[in-house]
C-alpha cells in the first residue's frame, strides 16, 4: 500500500510518501509545498490544490492521511490552515482516494508509543522507522512522514479514521 501523508499548512505544507507492506515500511519521497505570503490566498490555495493533485497523479497512493488541526489560541491561523487543508483534501477527494485523518496525539502514539512525545522524539523515530541516516528536513516533511507512518500502523483499523 502506498500512503501519502499530509501535514497541513498555508506557507509550508509537508508531504511524505511511503510504501507499507505487512510490517515493513519504506520511504518513497518527502518534501514540502510552499506558497509565498505575497500571493493572494485564492492563488495560494490553487497552488496547494494543484501540487497535491500532482503528487497523487505521480505516486498514485492508495490512501491519503491528514493530520487534524489543533489550535487553542489563534483562531485566524487555524482558519487559514483549515483553508489549505481543505484545498489538499479536495485534490485528494477528486482523485477518489481513501482519506483519513489523525490527531497529533494519535500520530505521536503510533510513531513513538507515547501521545505526549515532543517534536524531536517524533522526528527521531521517523528516522529510525524509515531507516534514514538523518532526520528528514524540513520539520513539516518529517511531520507528514509521521502521519503516513501512523496510517500504516492504523490501516487495519482504517475504517475508524476514514473521512466520510
Amino acid at each position: 500500500m502506498i500512503i501519502l501523508g499530509i501535514d497541513p499548512g498555508m506557507a509550508t505544507m509537508g508531504y511524505g510518501v511511503i510504501r507499507s507492506e505487512k510490517s515493513r515500511i519504506e520511504i518513497i519521497d518527502y518534501g514540502v509545498i510552499t506558497t509565498p505570503s505575497t500571493q493572494p490566498i485564492p492563488a495560494r490555495l490553487t497552488s496547494i490544490y494543484e501540487s497535491v493533485g500532482n503528487l497523487i497523479t505521480h505516486y498514485k497512493p492508495d490512501a491519503v492521511a491528514f493530520e487534524e488541526l489543533f489550535f487553542n489560541k489563534n483562531v485566524k491561523t487555524a482558519l487559514i490552515i483549515g483553508h489549505a487543508r481543505g484545498a489538499a483534501m479536495v485534490a485528494a477527494a477528486k482523485e477518489r482516494k481513501e482519506l483519513y485523518e489523525y490527531t497529533p496525539l494519535q500520530v505521536k502514539q503510533a510513531v513513538v508509543g507515547y501521545g505526549r512525545a515532543d517534536k524531536q522524539q517524533v522526528q527521531h523515530m521517523v528516522r529510525i522507522l524509515l531507516n534514514l541516516k538523518e532526520i528528514p528536513k524540513p520539520d513539516d516533511a518529517a511531520d507528514a512522514l509521521a502521519v503516513a507512518i501512523c496510517h500504516a500502523h492504523s490501516s487495519n483499523m482504517g475504517e475508524m479514521f476514514k473521512i466520510r
